[in-house]
């Protein structure tokens, strides 16, 4: 309970009580998609209240989700996303692009990179049924936990700080423990959506590590959350395609 209580504390911003034990969590960083349950079923709610109640406008739910599923992270994988953004963009040697991921400004390239994956995030969303958006949002969040979880494991950093903190005490298994914790997806309706889900996390956290590895040198706690919105926005873009094309 101590692990579970420091990933949520660490994942969310919900009020639970005194500070876990960090290291707890750290020595068991699998447990990542655990958390993707609890934020992907507060983000569903807004989808399900408006199927119970017969509101059927995609474009609001579709947003409330969106801002519901950032809101109750504390923005803190976004504010990763927004950094890796600078470095992604960023000109010149390995430093400089380290330099603007870790520097505490806002570039151009933090805000086109946060733009995209909300508009396609968004526009995914919002072309489908409440109900729909319900699911995609679910194992969306659970899919980019997935995607943290093998970031942790195997994404060898490149100085210290929080990203080093997890390695260190993660193992390679830690990635078949953290896709286990995904299986319970497969028993709900939508079975291809899960597996087309399952593999966009695969392939996000893959494309992110070898990027990292070219760009930094390793990962960085940024890399790793932005792991997190990106696949968020993988999963969405692909379940849109499914889903709407039924």
């Amino acid at each position: 309970m101590q692990s579970l209580r420091a990933l949520l504390q660490f994942t969310t911003i919900l009020p639970l009580g005194k500070p876990a034990d960090y290291e707890c969590f750290a020595k068991r960083s699998w447990l990542y998609p655990a958390a993707g349950y609890v934020t992907g079923g507060i983000a569903a709610l807004p989808g399900l209240i408006a199927w119970y109640l017969g509101f059927e406008n995609s474009a609001v739910i579709a947003a409330i989700s969106l801002a519901l599923a950032v809101f109750i992270s504390g923005a803190n994988h976004f504010d990763g996303l927004l950094d890796f953004g600078d470095g992604l963009m960023a000109h010149g040697s390995r430093e400089k692009r380290i330099r603007a991921m870790t520097d505490r400004t806002t570039g151009a390239g933090a805000l086109a990179l946060g733009i995209m994956v909300v508009l396609i995030s968004y526009s995914a969303l919002s072309s489908m049924t409440v109900l729909q958006i319900a699911f995609a949002v679910f194992i969306a969040e659970i899919f980019g936990k997935l995607a943290m979880a093998f970031l942790s494991a195997l994404g060898k950093p490149f100085h210290d700080g929080i990203q080093k903190f997890i390695y260190d005490r993660s193992k390679k298994r830690f990635c078949l423990y953290a896709a286990l914790l995904t299986l319970p997806l497969f028993l709900l309706p939508g079975k291809i959506c899960v597996g087309a889900g399952f593999l966009s996390a695969l392939a996000a956290a893959a494309v992110l590590l070898l990027l990292a590895r070219k760009l930094f040198g390793g990962v960085n706690g940024d890399v790793t959350g932005a792991g997190n919105e990106l696949t968020r926005m993988a999963v969405l873009l692909v379940a849109a395609v499914i889903l709407t094309s039924a």
